[in-house]
């Protein structure tokens, strides 16, 4: 374990440095506070001290703020464009997303994490840009279907055409199925094959 003195804010940093990787490396399940204690070169007492247990650790460690952009100047036809542009910088720019990504897929608590998140903060940005405020709820679940579809394919399961797209080409592919989402018709389709 480390000698170094470390001040209350630093400790603190460190072990949630190590947690995010660990989390993200291992998953909800298999990570441990041992081994994130040992990752930050302190006791595992100290992570006991700081954060409680693994959940209250784990909360910490993927604490997500989209960062959604102000979207009230942005002509209504850009709106999916921005968005797309905006979600994968923050996929690549955010270690906390990926770890939600990563963990909410086998663990209940991670997954309720990522459906507040975007409940939370998704729902009344989309409320606000969408034609029909009661319907923001079922929009935004729509975006979220398209967004963390491509983060998981493109950043977890890391599919080789996913992967070798540019962000011009990924916000190009992306963008329009944002737009739909947002302020296309939900209308249910006639199936007309017959």
């Amino acid at each position: 374990m480390s000698t170094s003195r470390r001040s209350s804010t630093e400790t603190k940093a460190v072990i949630l440095a190590a947690a995010r990787e660990r989390f993200g490396a291992d998953g909800y399940e298999r990570a441990t506070i041992r081994a994130i204690a040992s990752d930050a070169a302190i006791d595992p007492a100290m992570v006991m001290r700081y954060f409680g247990n693994k959940e209250k650790l784990f909360a910490a460690a993927a604490d997500v703020d989209l960062r959604l952009p102000a979207l009230d100047s942005v002509p209504r036809s850009q709106l999916g464009a921005v968005l797309s542009a905006h979600f994968l910088d923050r996929w690549e720019d955010d270690e906390a997303m990926m770890i939600l990504l990563r963990t909410g897929v086998t663990n209940e608590e991670a997954a309720e994490r990522m459906r507040a998140v975007f409940a939370e903060q998704l729902a009344p940005l989309v409320a606000r840009v969408c034609p029909t405020p009661t319907e923001a709820p079922r929009r935004a679940g729509l975006a979220a279907t398209q967004v963390l579809g491509l983060a998981l394919c493109r950043y977890v399961l890391r599919l080789p055409p996913i992967v070798a797209m540019t962000h011009p080409e990924l916000v190009a592919w992306l963008g329009p199925q944002l737009q739909r989402c947002l302020t296309g018709d939900l209308g249910a389709r006639e199936n007309t094959i017959g």
